[in-house]
């Protein structure tokens, strides 16, 4: 069985605004074009939302997309990951209330992407890293971070390079 890649809305933003500029590196955004097409590379509906409500060349170029169709993130099992996520959130001891109230907001990404990966067992493309072990009860962190709460529920976390790797992305 191949592996099923979620791709981050920062999977988008980053590499646009950081290394990767449509001027600058055509080839990677047609090789993303080409994965985008691919059925074991998902984009939520929510990271798509987020992307393409920047008003910027990115929203533009990922709203053209052909034949691209963001994966709907309101089945019934989704949900249920979904509360899980957020309860975990909010009752694991590691996170302030504001944590909670930041990810229990409708356009936030990160329970989304840890609800549908638990769903397909995917492997959620990132540039968002770990606190790692700088969590405590003892010291509760006013954001959460998808990797660690993704680690908890199972969901493994990769960085881009290894997504354009995986893919065999020639720059």
């Amino acid at each position: 069985m191949s592996k099923i890649f979620l791709l981050d809305s920062n999977v988008f933003i980053t590499p646009y605004r950081l290394y990767y500029p449509f001027d600058f590196a055509p080839g990677y955004w047609q090789q993303l074009e080409a994965s985008l097409q691919l059925d074991n590379v998902k984009v939520p509906d929510v990271v798509f939302k987020e992307v393409s409500r920047m008003e910027d060349e990115l929203s533009v170029w990922i709203k053209n997309l052909s034949s691209f169709k963001p994966l709907p993130t309101k089945a019934s099992s989704v949900l249920a990951n979904y509360r899980k996520v957020l309860s975990y959130v909010q009752n694991c001891g590691l996170y302030k209330d504001e944590a909670l109230r930041n990810w229990a907001q409708k356009d936030i990404a990160d329970p989304w992407l840890i609800a549908v990966a638990m769903e397909l067992k995917a492997i959620i493309i990132t540039e968002e890293v770990s606190v790692g072990s700088g969590l405590s009860t003892k010291n509760p962190s006013k954001n959460a971070k998808l990797p660690d709460v993704a680690n908890y529920f199972g969901v493994k976390c990769e960085r881009l390079f290894y997504f354009m790797r995986e893919m065999n992305f020639k720059l």
